[in-house]
């Protein structure tokens, strides 16, 4: 496949830190702050992190036309060029694998690894049945409601089962109030996802961290991954759809491992 010619980025970024080049790609629905915050310093000590947001998420305005797989993971490889990066790994997150993994195949010169958490190459049945629910949910205009189902399936039973009772309801006002205004378009963007047949042409060191407690996007979606990438090594991580807010500091470790692994001497 041709390389095709990057646009200009029109996503805003956060940039920290030296070393090896990380793009990120964050999730539906989310952001580099609220999806990589609390690991942000800690990826940023031994790379370049460059932390592109969607449209309609945290620095960058909704888009008047909704992105696409293709113009989106072009966008992002973009946005880490710009900020001089010629080559660089990518760590993927939920929708954001998929993008990982399409970078990778539409910019194979430049993409020198993958890490690819909470990720899916295609939603089947019951995730397009989540994902319309969470759709329904958020057309209504019910943010409270909608707060609540993403709770019971996408954090982890061990850690919900946890809460006291102000704690989950504080959490759940926060989250109600945070949804960010391309959450649609990213919405309708997972219904298109399918990389299944990228996987196969995936040559760089890939790691997939299943997150085994994941109600939303189930370890059948992990291994889906981890099975047609070539040499892929998948890890388990025990928490539910968010690892930044459940287990951050063993999501950063296994990140930062595989990444030493992956740029010896970094």
């Amino acid at each position: 496949m041709p390389t095709p010619a990057l646009p200009p980025s029109p996503l805003g970024r956060v940039v920290r830190g030296t070393g090896p080049g990380l793009l990120l790609a964050h999730g539906a629905g989310g952001g580099v702050q609220p999806n990589f915050g609390p690991v942000l310093d800690g990826l940023a000590e031994r790379h370049t992190v460059v932390g592109p947001d969607y449209p309609g998420t945290g620095r960058t305005p909704r888009a008047a036309t909704p992105p696409t797989l293709d113009r989106l993971a072009d966008e992002l490889v973009a946005t880490a060029v710009e900020e001089g990066l010629e080559t660089f790994a990518v760590t993927g997150y939920s929708l954001g694998g998929a993008l990982a993994v399409r970078a990778a195949t539409r910019h194979p010169g430049r993409v020198t690894a993958l890490i690819l958490t909470a990720g899916f190459a295609r939603p089947n049945p019951r995730f397009r049945l989540a994902v319309r629910l969470w759709r329904d949910l958020l057309e209504d205009g019910d943010a409270e409601r909608l707060a609540a189902f993403v709770a019971l399936i996408g954090i982890g039973a061990p850690t919900l089962d946890g809460f006291r009772q102000d704690d989950l309801d504080s959490a759940l006002k926060e989250a109600a109030a945070a949804i960010p205004p391309g959450t649609p378009d990213h919405l309708a963007l997972i219904d298109q996802v399918d990389v299944r047949g990228d996987l196969p042409g995936i040559t760089v060191p890939a790691l997939v961290i299943s997150t085994t407690y994941d109600g939303l996007v189930t370890p059948f979606h992990h291994r889906q991954l981890a099975d047609g990438i070539p040499g892929a090594r998948l890890t388990e991580l025990a928490t539910g759809h968010l690892p930044f807010a459940e287990r951050p500091e063993e999501w950063l470790t296994l990140m930062r491992g595989f990444l030493d692994g992956a740029h010896p001497g970094s």
